[in-house]
């Protein structure tokens, strides 16, 4: 089996969220943080034939760009990677310590807002966090617009930054943390519900995340 370089790109973007993963027959990817706030999933075109334990994934996609184009075998005990000439036996972890996706899917609760966020705005919002040192980022309904801003929650006289993302008749406040941003490149599709639960999904990519909102996050309809 030869590793596609998108699949490779969905890999390496799923060890920022865990070091570890855990991969089952089949066609899916997923993974989620150590603290749970954050699951990601996605589809590939290679197909896996039996479960794969990775304890250290950056150290494993490594080991792949070692030999370029190589294969890689799904063996009893190792993945091997090879060229034909050239090959790197890598053995599988034991899935016990590894941080899975639950078994039983996913869903939001309710689907209280929706919005399209665009790759400049994501980009944008967290070039402004890492400028003014702030590691919260809020999306605000008004009960007219929906603004995507970095602030200190705590301290209304802090610098901020803002940006409007689209139109709402509700008044909200759903709060998340910068660093679990840890999206693909790419527009999305954002669902959130008042259950402080999120979930993006990229236009031009077979992945999507669920992320946590943070407990302060509040929500009001008007209708």
């Amino acid at each position: 089996m030869h590793l596609s370089s998108e699949t490779v790109s969905i890999l390496k973007n799923m060890s920022s969220i865990n070091q570890s993963i855990l991969i089952k027959p089949g066609k899916e990817l997923s993974t989620m943080s150590v603290m749970k706030n954050i699951l990601s999933k996605a589809y590939i075109t290679e197909e896996f034939q039996r479960v794969v334990a990775i304890y250290d994934l950056n150290q494993f996609l490594n080991c792949l760009s070692l030999i370029p184009g190589a294969d890689v075998n799904l063996e009893e005990h190792s993945i091997v990677i090879t060229d034909g000439k050239n090959s790197i036996d890598y053995r599988y972890s034991d899935p016990s310590v590894i941080t899975a996706p639950p078994e039983k899917e996913i869903k939001l609760p309710t689907q209280d807002v929706c919005l399209t966020l665009k790759e400049e705005q994501l980009d944008g919002v967290k070039k402004a966090a890492a400028v003014l040192q702030i590691p919260d980022v809020s999306l605000i309904g008004d009960g007219a617009t929906i603004f995507l801003t970095v602030r200190d929650k705590k301290n209304t006289g802090s610098n901020s930054y803002r940006i409007e993302v689209g139109k709402t008749s509700d008044v909200f406040q759903f709060n998340m943390k910068v660093e679990n941003l840890k999206l693909m490149v790419g527009d999305y599709d954002v669902v959130i519900s008042q259950k402080n639960l999120a979930f993006f999904t990229n236009h031009s990519r077979p992945v999507s995340y669920f992320i946590a909102m943070e407990p302060d996050s509040t929500y009001s309809s008007n209708e």
